[in-house]
């Protein structure tokens, strides 16, 4: 029996009738944004402030490359069949995507041994870079020009899933059609026109073209 004037103790576990809950303050960022999760959501922690999220970043990282100029002794350039599956063949320069710590002359002499063989080459210097832009992700490729050490080079097809052969062929007649980087690179070295949706900026300040990397 419970004296007059004492309430009966509630049972464990059950709160009591009447009696409110202590509600904890949610944290916040300094700037003032909700660090609650947010399960892939953007959630502004008020008008004007930035958004918050905790998922994946929906924009695909843009593609740095390189494109090979390599050079005989005569002026011709070599240039490969591309064949590699799920693409139209093409002819294309020896090149690829730039791996960490390497420089894009660095890049350029790595691809060219490792797509056709020839890792004798000479003078690298990357003549301009080529933004595209018109696609679904941004690729940026930087173009090399290099010169051959041996007279007449012999390339093999070490990627014959890749390219099924590799000519030299004069820079007046080059074979088509042509893989969409190397026909901007191309471009800019002959100092025409790029194709549409490709920008080109110079390296250190020389311009573009035969006369400028040859």
């Amino acid at each position: 029996m419970v004296p007059a004037g004492r309430r009966r103790p509630a049972p464990r576990g059950r709160p009591r009738v009447g009696r409110r809950r202590r509600v904890r303050p949610v944290p916040r960022h300094r700037r003032g944004h909700d660090q609650r999760p947010l399960r892939g959501r953007l959630r502004p922690a008020r008008p004007g402030g930035r958004p918050v999220t905790d998922g994946p970043d929906p924009r695909p990282r843009p593609v740095v490359g390189v494109g090979t100029l390599l050079l005989r002794a005569d002026g011709a350039v070599l240039i490969g069949h591309r064949i590699k599956r799920g693409e139209a063949p093409s002819w294309c320069l020896p090149g690829g995507s730039v791996e960490a710590g390497e420089t894009f002359e660095e890049a350029a002499l790595r691809e060219t041994a490792e797509e056709c063989g020839i890792d004798g080459a000479t003078d690298a210097r990357v003549f301009t870079v080529a933004l595209h832009t018109g696609a679904g992700r941004t690729h940026v490729t930087a173009g090399v020009v290099a010169r051959a050490i041996a007279p007449e080079p012999v390339p093999a097809t070490p990627e014959p899933e890749v390219f099924d052969r590799w000519v030299w062929a004069s820079p007046e007649e080059l074979p088509a059609p042509l893989f969409p980087a190397s026909a901007a690179l191309l471009a800019a070295w002959r100092g025409e026109q790029g194709p549409p949706g490709w920008t080109y900026y110079p390296a250190d300040g020389a311009s573009a073209g035969t006369g400028a990397v040859r």
